[in-house]
């Protein structure tokens, strides 16, 4: 084999011990005879070989490509592609913080910044005890929960840096420590089996949901006639109407009216005084 981008030989992926790889292609015969076409099993896949070593490693895209009849190079697009697929060791236990526009603005770049102090590692990075991996996520559809954080996918709702500090310290000593709502927390590896598609075997995670906040739920509420609308505030004091009303004798809203920045103005098409023709070859 060659590494293309060096144009160097590359040695072959290794194998799985053939104990583990007994045991996966059981695993994986499982999940592809769920779908008509093997290769739909990919992902399923994926998350069973990163269930097996934390990440995924080169052994693994060759078991997957290997049992779909595939090239490496079309797995690895594809595991290089989704940002749940790790491509390097990591933590036990995955901290994401949410960073889009509404975490941000409650405070989770405030909880991003000092977490990254207090575990000393950047984005991305794993804790020299191998526990946890911080990283900044996109938006969790839990804005009523802003800010917050996930671990494993689970979620840690209404975060603060202090609260979010002591989740950190709780993980890496061991202790237990409970979701704000869904399943009970494992362990990455356990999470990647669950993702894979194999029965959610802990305690409660079948009765466990998640479901939406008060905030979220309002406009159903209203929808359904079940709350009182809310009271339309305007920005700012409309201004006192003239025996003219509310736009001047040129047609156009007057500077203090609220909607003056999209009044009418005058256009070639409404201005019949100064037309604009086509453009001249001297003007171009």
């Amino acid at each position: 084999m060659t590494d293309v981008s060096l144009g160097l030989p590359q040695m072959p992926a290794p194998d799985f011990p053939a104990d583990v790889r007994a045991r996966l292609e059981a695993d994986a015969g499982e999940l592809i005879a769920r779908y008509p076409d093997s290769r739909s099993a990919l992902l399923p896949l994926l998350h069973l070989v990163q269930a097996e070593e934390g990440h995924v490693t080169r052994t693994g895209v060759r078991f997957c490509a290997e049992m779909l009849g595939l090239t490496t190079a079309e797995v690895t697009a594809v595991s290089t592609f989704y940002s749940m697929y790790r491509r390097k060791p990591s933590g036990d236990y995955q901290v994401g913080v949410c960073t889009n526009t509404l975490c941000a603005v409650m405070g989770g770049d405030a909880i991003f910044d000092e977490l990254k102090e207090h575990l000393g590692v950047g984005n991305g990075e794993t804790t020299d005890d191998g526990m946890v991996t911080l990283e900044h996520v996109e938006c969790n559809a839990a804005c009523d929960f802003a800010p917050v954080v996930m671990v494993n996918w689970e979620f840690f709702d209404n975060q603060t840096p202090e609260s979010a500090k002591r989740l950190v310290d709780d993980l890496r000593a061991g202790r237990t420590v409970e979701p704000t709502r869904g399943a009970p927390l494992c362990t990455f590896k356990e999470t990647a089996r669950i993702l894979a598609g194999f029965p959610d075997t802990r305690p409660g995670a079948v009765e466990a949901t998640g479901g939406a906040g008060s905030a979220s739920l309002v406009g159903l509420r209203l929808a359904k006639g079940e709350a009182e609308p809310g009271r339309v505030v305007s920005p700012r004091p409309a201004p006192p109407e003239s025996a003219e009303g509310p736009v001047t004798p040129t047609g156009e809203a007057p500077s203090s009216h609220p909607s003056s920045h999209d009044a009418p103005r005058k256009t070639s098409a409404s201005d019949p005084e100064h037309p604009a023709g086509p453009v001249s070859e001297e003007g171009e």
